[in-house]
């Protein structure tokens, strides 16, 4: 289990991003490795993070009347044989307990919650007034993953978020699964400043189960994707599975058009992985728990002013919910370095010349930029660099992102823009058995999505891979 040996990052991140980023989780208190294999601790400092998705998410969710609920951690085997291609799809993942209770069927721990929640709408469900129906819930999942765990982005069990509607017509569902997409780019843009990557998965990649697959994938500095979040039109197969109708107005009975979608904590290692540095963590200002802390320049004989007008600033400063740091056993460089590499937006300097002039110093966490403000002033200037500094995090990574987009026009150059860490936007069959064969030729590479705004390919042209006519555009890179 990889060990904490020293204080700092002693690793750059364009150098080994890999290590740089498993410091910088474990350095900067956000969660640790677990005692059990594949799983993870998240520490108070981590799911603050978690906390404010959720209170962010929840008021959105409210404004859907979507409800929170909850439901079972286990799973009966027979409702995953109920939707063939989903149990085919999640059959790898799925971890098994024996049930106990004499002739009676072995239990999942839930790697997903369609089947579950889906046996409670079949008895929830039974006139078009009950509809639109939507739940969500905030929960952990089970997935049997083989490769090696990486905090946040890959471990066995994670938490998430997961809705699931059902409607009356098909168009509200499309509608609606669209809708939540879109609240997940807002969420990503606001509160994380991440820009993504947004579209439909194909066939090979899409949810199992599921018609359509909408996805937003975010781009890491090391040219890998990360599948940041999912919406899915499930449309009638489920509630067919699982016997879910409704008498309609014209008295007869139907089947609802179902969706599901979610995101997971690996929101934050998106995050941190994007926007951090070889100081330690950076965090977005509107994730933030403490978005400033007070360093006070302390000497024996002005001591006492220093830490009373400190005192007085933090009070007046509350809704930033400031941490002074009136330690004094550690010197202010000492903090200085603690608190950059716990990722707190903004630090305030303030020793016995700043206090004679009536400023203080206040420095940026992202690019270390310094700047002299009138105590009167402060409360103002800290509301709007916030305010910029997460504009600057946005644009910044949304710069790069762009700039690794690029176009391929046959495998040789996929495989070659792709170990450069490209994005590659590829014309494409969109055929099962042409992507299996494009993924063995080149390992390590996978579609991410069809993009919205270039969906279609051009009439006439090739796939990348088989050759035959390609009917939509890809775009194709490593990932996580």
């Amino acid at each position: 289990m990889p060990k904490e040996e020293s204080k700092g990052i002693t690793v750059a991140k364009e150098k080994d991003i890999a290590e740089w980023y498993q410091q910088v989780c474990l350095k900067s208190n956000l969660a640790e490795y677990s005692s059990v294999k594949g799983c993870m601790v998240i520490k108070p400092a981590g799911y603050s993070i978690w906390e404010a998705i959720q209170d962010y998410f929840n008021q959105r969710l409210k404004h859907y009347n979507v409800k929170n609920a909850y439901f079972p951690l286990f799973i009966p085997e027979s409702f995953f044989k109920k939707e063939a291609e989903h149990a085919k799809g999640f059959a790898p993942e799925v971890a098994w307990i024996a049930n106990k209770d004499p002739g009676q069927e072995r239990l999942a721990i839930r790697p997903t919650s369609e089947t579950i929640i889906y046996d409670c709408f079949s008895r929830w469900i039974r006139s078009w007034r009950d509809l639109p129906f939507k739940v969500n819930q905030w929960c952990n999942v089970v997935r049997c993953e083989t490769e090696a765990t990486k905090l946040f982005i890959r471990s066995r069990e994670f938490l998430w978020q997961e809705g699931h509607c059902a409607y009356e017509t098909k168009e509200e569902c499309e509608k609606e699964t669209l809708i939540y997409l879109q609240e997940y780019i807002d969420l990503c843009k606001d509160l994380l400043a991440i820009p993504l990557l947004h579209g439909k998965k194909t066939e090979k990649e899409k949810f199992p189960g599921a018609e359509t697959t909408y996805t937003i994938e975010a781009f890491m500095p090391d040219g890998k994707a990360i599948q940041a979040g999912t919406s899915h039109n499930l449309t009638q197969g489920f509630a067919k599975s699982f016997g879910i109708k409704f008498l309609g107005k014209d008295e007869k009975d139907h089947m609802p058009w179902q969706n599901s979608w979610g995101v997971s904590t690996r929101l934050i290692g998106t995050m941190v992985m994007l926007h951090s540095d070889n100081k330690g963590l950076v965090l977005p200002p509107n994730v933030a728990k403490n978005k400033l802390v007070i360093v006070p320049i302390l000497f024996d004989d002005t001591k006492d002013k220093v830490l009373k007008e400190c005192s007085k600033l933090k009070d007046s400063l509350e809704e930033f919910n400031p941490i002074l740091d009136d330690r004094t056993d550690y010197t202010p460089g000492w903090k200085f370095n603690e608190h950059e590499l716990n990722g707190v937006p903004l630090r305030i300097e303030l020793g016995p010349k700043d206090l004679k002039e009536g400023k203080v110093v206040i420095v940026c966490r992202d690019n270390g930029e310094k700047h002299k403000v009138d105590i009167s002033k402060a409360r103002e200037f800290i509301r709007k660099e916030l305010q910029s500094m997460h504009s600057r995090l946005y644009d910044k990574a949304l710069k790069a992102l762009q700039s690794s987009m690029v176009n391929v026009s046959d495998l040789k150059e996929l495989e070659k823009s792709a170990k450069a860490g490209k994005l590659s936007l590829a014309t494409f069959c969109n055929d099962i058995k042409c992507e299996d064969s494009m993924r063995a030729k080149i390992e390590g590479v996978k579609s991410r999505c069809i993009p919205f705004d270039n969906e279609l390919a051009k009439k006439g042209s090739k796939c990348i891979n088989c050759g035959k006519e390609a009917k939509v555009n890809v775009y194709f890179s490593r990932y996580y």
